[in-house]
């Protein structure tokens, strides 16, 4: 049997997606730019998406949606855009979590070697960021708080309305990072005061190599690549149209399916969770509540996360440890380091994630494989046996 429950990763391109996009690699191939037909057809396109995106997100305008390579891109591109125009004017402080993706971690180290201050908050055992730490941190010199919408690893949905509702009444600029959540849950960045916003289409089924980033109206960011007028002049190059094309319609499709799909996959992962529960000393990360309908992250004592995932592979099951861009670090997740897990402990995490092609037999097979290999990597492991003699 073979499962694939590494949806956080990256997502199966859909047929309807592939189909919309098509065309556009095989007959109108011209560039947005040029003048003749194929061109202002491929432009068409262009706009149609763009439109279609802002009115799925609940932008004002169309002119508030940019494309990107991705979701690295749009978090690189809203937090150092943004940053660097505030600094001149005495604005060098920066509002983030512990457990962000590294698309954001990195860009705030990055920043700090500039003369940016960088406040990162906790998190909790629950996997939340508490609003009244955002309020608390907020000063004067704030350029911007970035807290993701949902964490890529353990999938917990951060209270964001309330986060950018305490930002837009301190005056303070608010980027979300909504890779993981968008397709998943509802997000109206109108509804949830967010003045930026992060998203990418193989999240949701859509290509991968196209992203979005959302610029409020108003709202002022330093140009990411000059050379050209695509993207009003502040992204300059020829345009993904296919890509651009498919991330429309992929987005079109997760969120129409939105509701019926959260409902089926909720119970899928509650019944996961539940039975591998009942593994002597695993635990659940994060909160069970504010999650990610397709999330279930795991720790498993006494084991390697790497050891679990090769002999998952092996009997027909992808999953993964944590973030895919991180995969060859050897070091647990600072993640769940940043939840309070001890190292030892963290090493031993598990984390799968369903989309629409997963199903109940998925679920079966995945309560009687991984107790087996648990069981299994346990039966030769030191740290298990010194687990069990302290607790004997």
């Amino acid at each position: 049997m073979q499962i694939y429950a590494d949806n956080a990763a990256t997502t199966a391109l859909s047929p309807k997606v592939l189909e919309a996009m098509m065309p556009y690699l095989t007959e109108v191939y011209g560039n947005p730019s040029s003048l003749y037909r194929i061109g202002s057809q491929a432009k068409e396109a262009v706009e149609e998406a763009r439109a279609n995106i802002a009115r799925l997100i609940g932008a004002e305008s169309a002119n508030e949606v940019y494309f990107t390579s991705g979701g690295s891109e749009s978090d690189n591109w809203a937090i150092k855009g943004v940053c660097r125009l505030l600094k001149a004017k005495g604005k060098n402080h920066i509002i983030t979590s512990k457990f962000e993706h590294h698309a954001v971690l990195h860009v705030c180290e990055a920043l700090k070697k500039e003369g940016f201050e960088i406040t990162y908050l906790d998190v909790y055992s629950d996997g939340l960021v508490k609003p009244e730490d955002v309020k608390a941190a907020i000063k004067a010199e704030t350029a911007l708080v970035t807290i993701m919408y949902a964490n890529n690893e353990i999938g917990t949905v951060q209270p964001i309305s309330e986060i950018g509702k305490i930002c837009r009444e301190a005056g303070v600029l608010f980027h979300t990072d909504a890779v993981q959540a968008i397709g998943n849950v509802p997000v109206n960045v109108q509804d949830d005061y967010i003045d930026l916003m992060s998203l990418t289409a193989h999240k949701f089924h859509g290509p991968k190599g196209c992203g979005a980033l959302y610029i409020r109206k108003g709202v002022r960011v330093a140009n990411l690549i000059e050379g050209g007028a695509q993207e009003r002049s502040r992204r300059a190059g020829t345009e993904n149209v296919a890509g651009i094309v498919g991330l429309s319609t992929a987005l079109e499709l997760a969120i129409s399916t939105m509701s019926e799909r959260a409902e089926r996959l909720t119970k899928m992962r509650d019944r996961l969770i539940s039975g591998l529960l009942k593994i002597e000393r695993s635990r659940l990360n994060g909160s069970k509540e504010h999650r990610l309908p397709g999330n279930v992250n795991m720790c498993f004592e006494g084991i390697e996360g790497e050891s679990l995932l090769l002999r998952l592979d092996l009997a027909g099951v992808s999953a993964s440890s944590g973030s895919a861009c991180t995969s060859g670090s050897l070091d647990p997740s600072h993640v769940l380091l940043a939840l309070g897990l001890p190292h030892e402990i963290a090493h031993g995490s598990l984390r799968l994630s369903f989309s629409d092609d997963n199903t109940e037999e998925d679920i079966d097979y995945l309560l009687k494989v991984v107790p087996e290999i648990v069981n299994y990597l346990r039966s030769f492991s030191p740290l298990w046996d010194k687990i069990n003699n302290e607790n004997n």
